[in-house]
């Protein structure tokens, strides 16, 4: 699986170069006062070239305190910002993590292991690692690698149903280092987090392809519907606008503003799910934990997207700007 010595190794990092720019251009947050994106489009395709790893969304809610004036990080990491008045408390929500991976070793011959972030992670998302594109968050902005594949020489004439199937435990990222003090100065740390490269793309009819696209999407279409709420309204019914943290870790964001701000007669979840495109999914929750209870009625409205959870996850975009729309009358109290 590993072959390929260090000697012939080094011109990988020279085709790293290109990459590692491109990479820096996704991650990077304009200074205050810069204009920011106003389409649902452009701002989706924002949100969606930011990894956001379980436990690391720090880059992401940077940029989400910048395009939302006037909003706080609290104590959980979460973006919320708070509209008070009247008697009716209601919270709407949208969730930022991804899943994803982390450094589980720094190898003395250049190579990286990976480890599965906290959270819930279905087996089979282990295999869209083999062979592609990673960039590692480092202490110096993002690093670009590659995932080994096994090699077609060792392997070729074996019987192709003997192999295991491909899990994280086997996954060697390649980032051009040649010895552990390369890694130490690309700043790359234990535990640092991993997503596949990210490269949205817009194709068809408004459609967009990307590693939690539909997640993005529903964030990008409550932001612009509570801004747009703000702009109209003279005045705006009492609500908590909340961009929570570590969903995919027993809803911890969530639960943290429930606590600190609640209890809350209505909440209200927006993200992306499976489901055919074309129709928004609006459902009443069933959360029955303890913390739940600070909820209130708790709804999901859910954008449909189509190969969920994969680094193609398609979301449409007029779809989004209906949950736009319905959002800003939700948040005005006219739905």
């Amino acid at each position: 699986m590993r072959t390929l010595p260090a000697s012939r190794r080094r011109p990988f990092v020279g085709f790293l170069t290109p990459l590692l720019a491109a990479s820096a251009v996704s991650f990077a947050v304009p200074p205050a006062g810069a204009q920011e994106p106003e389409s649902l489009q452009a701002l989706t395709l924002r949100l969606a070239s930011i990894s956001a790893v379980t436990g690391y969304e720090q880059v992401l809610v940077d940029t989400m305190l910048r395009l939302l004036p006037g909003a706080s990080r609290d104590r959980a990491g979460n973006v919320r910002l708070q509209r008070p008045g009247g008697s009716v408390r209601r919270l709407v929500v949208c969730p930022l993590d991804e899943r994803g991976y982390v450094v589980g070793q720094l190898r003395t011959d250049g190579y990286l292991t990976l480890r599965r972030a906290p959270g819930r992670l279905a087996p089979s998302f282990d295999q869209q690692l083999q062979g592609q594109r990673v960039t590692i968050q480092g202490t110096r902005g993002p690093i670009p690698g590659v995932v080994a594949v096994r090699s077609i020489h060792l392997t070729r004439g074996r019987d192709s149903r003997s192999d295991s199937v491909f899990t994280v435990d086997q996954a060697y990222a390649d980032v051009g280092a040649g010895s552990l003090p390369d890694l130490t100065r690309l700043g790359i740390k234990l535990l640092a987090p991993v997503t596949l490269t990210k490269l949205p793309q817009v194709y068809g009819s408004s459609l967009l392809a990307a590693p939690a696209s539909g997640r993005r999407a529903a964030c990008a279409a409550l932001l612009l519907a509570f801004r747009q709420s703000t702009v109209r309204a003279k005045t705006m019914p009492p609500v908590t606008v909340a961009f929570v943290v570590e969903q995919e870790l027993s809803r911890r964001g969530l639960y943290t503003v429930a606590n600190v701000d609640g209890p809350f007669d209505e909440t209200l979840i927006v993200d992306g799910r499976a489901g055919p495109l074309g129709s928004l999914r609006r459902e009443v929750g069933t959360d029955t934990t303890r913390e739940a209870k600070v909820l209130g009625k708790v709804r999901q409205w859910s954008l449909p997207v189509r190969y969920a959870g994969t680094p193609v996850e398609t979301v449409s975009l007029v779809d989004a700007d209906s949950l736009r729309a319905a959002l800003g009358r939700w948040i005005g109290g006219d739905e």
